[in-house]
């Protein structure tokens, strides 16, 4: 199952509109205690977010799923934020954040993450 994004997606996102508002949608499965392990990544994101003005809409963990087919339901999910999506790719590549992404990868088994566009 896909956690993290590869060159090529991070490439294909650049590419669709790098000037661009955007806030990213994250669907998060957790391993197991992955939900405080998730927390730790929070903290250390924040500093990282803030550097880009990225900020964090909305955090919260699912509960039972009203309309899905057995398995579609998400721990948690998180929105954030970001001014465009040069300044998410700032991001991800700076070293300081990259030090503590494996608190994120250690934390999950699946993830979702996909831009939407404000309207």
């Amino acid at each position: 199952m896909a956690v993290n994004p590869t060159g090529s997606d991070m490439k294909a996102f650049l590419a669709a509109n790098p000037g661009e508002p955007v806030v990213m949608l994250n669907l998060l499965r957790f391993a197991e205690g992955g939900a405080e392990r998730y927390d730790d990544y929070i903290a250390h994101f924040r500093t990282y977010a803030e550097k880009v003005g990225a900020s964090i809409v909305y955090f919260g963990h699912g509960a039972d799923a009203v309309v899905a087919e057995p398995g579609q339901a998400w721990d948690a999910v998180l929105l954030v934020s970001y001014p465009n999506r040069q300044a998410f790719s700032a991001m991800v590549r700076d070293p300081g954040y990259q030090e503590g992404t494996h608190l994120r990868t250690e934390a999950l088994t699946e993830a979702v993450l996909q831009p939407t566009t404000p309207r």
